[in-house]
């Protein structure tokens, strides 16, 4: 609907017309912005994870290639079917070392044929660092990847250590943390279950 000019001179008071879609509009943004944010409620993005930053859509990721605890080369398409969280870290990173006893923790809270967490060193020589620290702090539940020359690393635009991308069962990108987080807490694990479901 057009608005007549004089709805907008200076001096005047706005018309009613004006104020009424005004109003709507308002009303009409916080859907907006949900249905906008990668299909996820924007509200799941507090507590543990509110630094999570979601996509402003679902965006496919090309498929990078990592190596598995047998240095079998993997990639992102052999996880389709499942909500990935990929997580980027180093042994000699501190805040990737917090947070990895909760994300074994995280990964025991959802069943692996629905959802998976592809924890990729970038350690160098990575076999002979990453294997003692898993039994050291007793990582069960996690596999062992290899992020070998930081290819998945650079490919996926990753800056920051650590850094965790949340993907969809069909292998787009629902938004990503930098830094660590708590992800076995019941707000991590929401989000989680809403990837799932994506």
């Amino acid at each position: 609907m057009a608005y007549p000019e004089r709805d907008f001179l200076p001096g005047k008071r706005p018309g009613r017309r004006l104020l009424l879609s005004a109003g709507l509009a308002a009303l009409a943004l916080p859907a907006m912005a949900r249905r906008s944010l990668a299909g996820l409620n924007p509200d799941l993005a507090r507590g543990a994870m509110e630094r999570f930053v979601p996509a402003r859509t679902p965006k496919p990721l090309p498929n990078v290639e990592f190596q598995d605890a047998n240095d079998k080369p993997m990639n992102l398409a052999a996880l389709r079917g499942r909500a990935v969280l990929l997580n980027f870290w180093a042994t000699w990173c501190a805040p990737c070392v917090k947070e990895m006893p909760s994300l074994d923790r995280l990964q025991a809270a959802l069943p692996k044929d629905r959802f998976i967490i592809v924890p990729l060193s970038i350690d160098g020589p990575t076999k002979p660092k990453v294997v003692p620290f898993y039994k050291d702090q007793k990582l069960s539940r996690l596999g062992i990847y290899f992020d070998k020359g930081r290819k998945a690393m650079q490919g996926l635009d990753v800056t920051l250590l650590p850094t965790s991308i949340l993907i969809d069962p069909t292998g787009r990108e629902l938004g990503r943390i930098e830094g660590d987080a708590d992800w076995d807490m019941p707000e991590s694990i929401e989000l989680m279950k809403a990837a799932i479901a994506a």
